[in-house]
């Protein structure tokens, strides 16, 4: 991973594109601190939090939802969601409020709240591993290939979510390999080829560009 450089506004989605192994997932747990990059910086609100730990890195407004889900199976709906506000304490309303709109975004969610997470199908899982996110009250949301494993009604019912989010002011950093899905909700895109931004500009800009193409399909 060498010579990237990307910027999320406040308010904005971004989407980070490309082809298998072209950096994606490594770059977006650099900034959620799971790998601590070698160099550069990462910077959140004005805050350098570069080579921060994970959990950290919540504490200053990163939420990252991961490749896999990572629901702890044992616990319930609820108690997954609870643990998750713990990371970044709040008081009690505002804890019970990104609760009820977590709900509000995953009915499905609330109908299982007293159900074990590892008895919830994939599509469930990943509704689940979101609303934790969510849980933390963050000042950007990483999303880690959202689409991925997931039937397409789901799907749906993903990007409907990332839609309302972003309409609503959340800012937010897209990992996508589904190129179109990514370029149908992004205000700006960048395109990763072997570590490298090697384009970036608006939706609309992307669609038939010559590096682009070689970038995703090769």
């Amino acid at each position: 991973m060498n010579e990237v450089t990307l910027q999320v506004g406040r308010g904005r989605l971004v989407a980070l594109i490309g082809s298998n192994g072209a950096g994606k997932t490594t770059l977006l747990n650099s900034i959620a601190g799971l790998h601590k990059p070698k160099s550069g910086k990462v910077t959140v609100t004005g805050r350098d939090i570069t080579g921060w730990a994970a959990h950290r890195a919540v504490r200053a407004g990163v939420a990252l939802v991961a490749e896999g889900r990572r629901v702890a199976p044992s616990l319930t709906v609820a108690e997954n969601l609870s643990l998750a506000a713990y990371s970044r304490r709040g008081k009690k309303a505002e804890l019970d409020e990104r609760l009820a709109r977590v709900f509000e975004l995953f009915p499905r969610l609330a109908e299982r709240r007293r159900q074990d997470a590892g008895m919830l199908s994939g599509g469930e899982q990943q509704m689940l591993a979101f609303g934790r996110a969510l849980m933390t009250g963050p000042d950007v949301l990483l999303l880690d290939e959202p689409s991925m494993g997931l039937a397409p009604s789901i799907v749906d019912v993903m990007f409907e979510t990332i839609s309302t989010l972003h309409a609503g002011g959340a800012t937010i950093l897209l990992v996508e390999q589904n190129a179109e899905l990514a370029l149908a909700v992004s205000d700006e895109v960048y395109v990763l080829q072997r570590g490298r931004i090697v384009a970036e500009g608006a939706p609309e800009e992307m669609r038939g560009r010559t590096e682009v193409m070689t970038a995703l399909f090769g």
